[in-house]
């Protein structure tokens, strides 16, 4: 009989150290989940705060007057110009006049607004998100 309970405590002694073995890989999952999951959501947020202000011009604006107010607003705080696009042909006047206000306020915004408004070629503004939501 003592034979036989060295063996079977020799096989719970095992098989407790088997579990604690996949406790370590279950935390380790668990963790690693976490971190993939944080990192994810950290992506999105940072998408979240990705904002411009898109200029719509009346039927006709010539691409200098696009230029004129685009240069005119350039100094509003937090309100960047987005740089012209090479493939922008001057002539089409298809280049869309947009401002990065990522990290612009409410009052930095109505700024930008105001001084566009100056401009009788601005029909309007809008604000987008990144990927234009």
């Amino acid at each position: 009989m003592r034979a036989l309970r060295g063996v079977v405590r020799g096989q719970i002694r095992g098989l407790v150290r088997g579990l604690a073995g996949v406790r370590a890989v279950t935390a380790g999952a668990v963790i690693a989940a976490a971190v993939l999951g944080s990192a994810g959501c950290a992506k999105f947020d940072a998408a979240l705060g990705k904002q411009e202000l898109v200029v719509a011009f009346r039927p006709g604006t010539s691409q200098a007057a696009m230029m004129k107010a685009r240069s005119a607003c350039s100094n509003v705080p937090n309100a960047t110009p987005e740089p012209m696009p090479r493939s922008a042909n001057a002539t089409s006047g298809v280049y869309d006049v947009r401002f990065r206000i990522d990290h612009a306020s409410d009052a930095d915004i109505a700024r930008l607004e105001g001084c566009l408004s100056h401009f009788r070629s601005v029909q309007g503004v809008n604000v987008e998100q990144q990927g234009g939501d």
